[in-house]
């Protein structure tokens, strides 16, 4: 099929999950096609083992995997989903958190990624699987970032005080930057290709390069954005510019080796809050923000569907359902622990109302950038395994942590007591 033949497919899939999900099932939109899409895959994988003369599962798996899953995120969606969800981020809100956001994103990824590391590492071992606990170190790195499509998506149905919002949304968009820098070192040293020399100096440069390289590039390309878009004033025209911008700015990060997420994170949140002040009329201001509330959307329901298409290729081992199934405890305790040390770190200075970490750490959902890394492992035989572990952690968070975190913030919230 042509790529304009996947994209129509592709579109009309969502479409008609869509409206289903709206008409009967009536699930957060996202959540919705993400159940359908798994549900529709395990009943055509259910009937290619019951009927293997029926070369139906086989043609729809070889046309999913036409689609690469990998490149479709991190080099295609990733860049307009994070603009979209950046521009709605208050920065005075998010200034006023910056360390609570800042020792999530770094110090709670860290620690996540040690301690999913080992924790995976003595299960792996007690099962009798010889995994190696560097790439257990490349399991923790892909599955600790919490995804910020996921949580923003989810966040859209969820009631939760302002600052505990901004804290999950701060930290779901700021997080990647750190988790891909650790999962790009770590691969290289389980890789054993150039691994001797990738040590905490060379990941402190790599963070550097990448993390605070990809903030002055977002800085310096959203600036200049928005002092295009004050020199005129025909939405047409800015609403251009914004598209122009986020596939700019991550383009040309990914060509530097910076960060092309938080580029195009610092770069939509400058655009979103310097804007209206002056560069953006009332008019203009309705066109790109609905413009790209839109994309939002459409780009949301679609990699969800995505998601759950990819059942169809990957071919799961029974073997690895043990550890596959563990990894979900395993994650959540890790995420709780790492949550836990920054706001007893932090409470000092921060007020946190109770329940905060309870929300947090429920509320931490990985989503398709965790598989995105998982299918870019270089081939080995232990990337079935974590591709098989990624995935059920991510369905996991996705559907039970998602369609729960409602009754969960509500009930840990109720209370208005503030710690700190």
């Amino acid at each position: 099929m042509s790529i304009f033949d996947l994209i129509a497919l592709l579109l009309a899939l969502t479409a008609a999950f869509s409206w289903i999900n709206q008409r009967y099932l009536r699930l957060p939109p996202s959540i919705g096609i993400l159940v359908m899409g798994l549900a529709s895959s395990t009943l055509l994988v259910t009937l290619g083992m019951a009927l293997p003369n029926v070369a139906l599962y086989e043609q729809l798996a070889d046309l999913v995997k036409q689609v690469d899953f990998q490149t479709t995120v991190m080099n295609g969606m990733l860049a307009f989903l994070l603009f979209a969800g950046s521009l709605h981020v208050d920065f005075a809100a998010l200034r006023s958190r910056l360390a609570v956001v800042g020792s999530m994103a770094i110090a709670g990824t860290i620690i996540s990624t040690v301690l999913v590391a080992a924790s995976i590492w003595g299960v792996a071992h007690m099962a009798g699987i010889d995994l190696p606990f560097a790439w257990t170190l490349v399991f923790g790195a892909l599955i600790s970032p919490t995804d910020p499509v996921a949580v923003l998506a989810t966040l859209k149905a969820v009631k939760v005080p302002v600052e505990l919002e901004t804290d999950m949304a701060g930290e779901s968009l700021f997080n990647d930057g750190v988790g891909v820098v650790l999962f790009t070192a770590l691969v290289a040293f389980a890789a054993g290709s150039g691994g001797e020399s990738v040590g905490a100096a060379k990941i402190g440069e790599l963070f550097l390069l990448e993390a605070i390289g990809g903030g002055l590039l977002g800085l310096a390309c959203g600036y200049a954005a928005y002092r295009a878009m004050r020199a005129i004033d025909d939405y047409p025209v800015e609403v251009l510019i914004s598209i122009a911008l986020a596939m700019g700015c991550y383009s040309l990060a990914t060509a530097l080796h910076t960060s092309g997420p938080i580029a195009v994170v610092v770069a939509g949140i400058l655009v979103g809050n310097r804007g209206p002040k002056d560069a953006l009329s009332d008019l203009t201001q309705r066109y790109l923000f609905g413009f790209w509330t839109l994309v939002d959307q459409i780009l949301n329901s679609i990699l969800f569907l995505l998601i759950g298409l990819e059942v169809l290729v990957l071919r799961f081992d029974a073997s690895y359902l043990p550890l596959s199934l563990l990894a979900i405890p395993v994650a959540v305790a890790a995420r709780l622990l790492a949550t836990a040390t920054a706001v007893t770190a932090l409470k000092r200075w921060y007020s946190f109302q109770r329940g905060t970490v309870a929300v947090l750490v429920w509320g931490g959902l990985r989503g398709g950038i965790s598989i995105a890394l998982a299918l870019s492992l270089p081939e080995s035989e232990w990337k079935p395994i974590l591709l098989s572990a990624t995935y059920f952690v991510v369905v996991f968070t996705i559907l039970v942590q998602g369609l729960t975190l409602g009754s969960v913030a509500k009930r840990v919230l109720e209370q208005k007591d503030v710690v700190g």
